[in-house]
């Protein structure tokens, strides 16, 4: 497929920029897998497509306030963003600024910690934090949320809670798992009384979910790598549902990644390590029977993933439909659930 198959036209005013005053205010855009039928609801109204015996699957990543500044010695102000915590001490990071570090270059971050490049990874640089005692620590008391480049505003005090899920746990993401941000406490303890489970995996998401896909060929796009767990116990869950006749449903295309990634000889097994699994079209699904999840950016890897799931057509002709009705797009906008064709079809 070409990478042009899954551009689409979307207004600027489209784009969330501010969470709504209620996480479950969200519309909720649901789509058949089997017939491409689309209908327009509200995210509370999602217990009346869930039933007894299914199964919820959330990550539990949790944010962290991953972007920092600072100045070179030369008075140059320099962005950072993280990518992941490598150690206690040291990071891997996106950085802007008017000219490349060279090797031990030290930067002064705000806050009276030093980082000094120990090298490069790819696009990314790595750093020594030196000066900091617990590096989450002072990430929480100087570091700002790292809200998307389409989010065309410095982040709030409002993003501290907001961009984050009310079930997050494992620090690490430097982007939320954003079908996860429609849900309050109340919901969740609404769907575990009426008999739906609920597992956890952690992924934690990295700022290469943003980057867009070059290639002109879809096939030929390589994906960056997350860091991924699946435990024992959620394989275990997995299985239960399986037997009961239960649907496996992933809340967001972390989990699908993670799920997906986690299958060996064609079966789901506990996993700790990192994945760079690239889900499009063709592909065959061996876990997840139904997708939450939200809008996402043309031609990007996670669009891919959903018409992989749904179908190119109908996913495409869903995304028209969208706009077409104004629903609010990307991390902070509405959401779509989506029942897949009947297990062992290939999207």
């Amino acid at each position: 497929m070409r990478r042009k198959d899954f551009c689409f036209e979307l207004p600027q005013e489209l784009i969330a920029e501010r969470p709504l005053e209620r996480r479950t205010d969200s519309r909720l855009l649901c789509l058949d897998g089997d017939s491409g039928a689309v209908e327009d609801r509200r995210f509370v109204e999602l217990p009346d497509l869930l039933r007894p015996g299914d199964l919820l699957v959330l990550n539990d990543t949790r944010v962290i306030p991953a972007r920092l500044y600072g100045c070179k010695a030369t008075g140059g102000r320099v962005e950072i963003l993280l990518e992941r915590i490598l150690d206690a001490g040291r990071v891997l990071a996106h950085l802007r600024v008017s000219r490349a570090p060279s090797l031990g270059t030290t930067i002064s971050l705000d806050g009276g910690a030093e980082a000094q490049v120990e090298g490069r990874r790819g696009a990314c640089f790595v750093l020594a934090i030196h000066g900091v005692e617990d590096l989450l620590a002072f990430l929480e008391a100087h570091g700002h949320v790292p809200l998307p480049p389409y989010i065309r505003r410095q982040d709030e005090p409002l993003d501290h809670g907001r961009y984050q899920t009310v079930f997050a746990r494992e620090p690490g993401a430097v982007a939320a798992p954003t079908a996860g941000l429609h849900f309050d406490v109340p919901l969740l303890e609404r769907l575990a009384a009426m008999g739906i489970a609920q597992a956890r995996v952690t992924l934690h998401i990295g700022a290469g979910t943003f980057q867009p896909v070059r290639t002109e060929t879809v096939e030929e796009h390589r994906m960056h790598s997350e860091v991924l767990q699946v435990s024992e116990a959620t394989c275990a869950q997995v299985k239960a549902c399986r037997e009961r006749g239960g649907r496996v449903v992933a809340v967001g295309t972390t989990v699908v990644r993670a799920l997906e990634g986690a299958v060996c000889h064609g079966e789901l097994a506990p996993f700790q390590g990192e994945t760079d699994i690239f889900i499009y079209p063709g592909y065959r699904f061996r876990v997840v029977d139904a997708l939450l999840t939200n809008f996402h950016l043309p031609e990007s890897s996670l669009i891919m993933l959903v018409s992989a799931f749904a179908g190119h057509g109908s996913t495409m002709a869903a995304y028209a439909h969208a706009v077409a009705q104004r629903y609010r797009f990307f991390s902070y906008g509405d959401a779509m659930f989506i029942a897949r064709p009947a297990r062992g079809a290939r999207a």
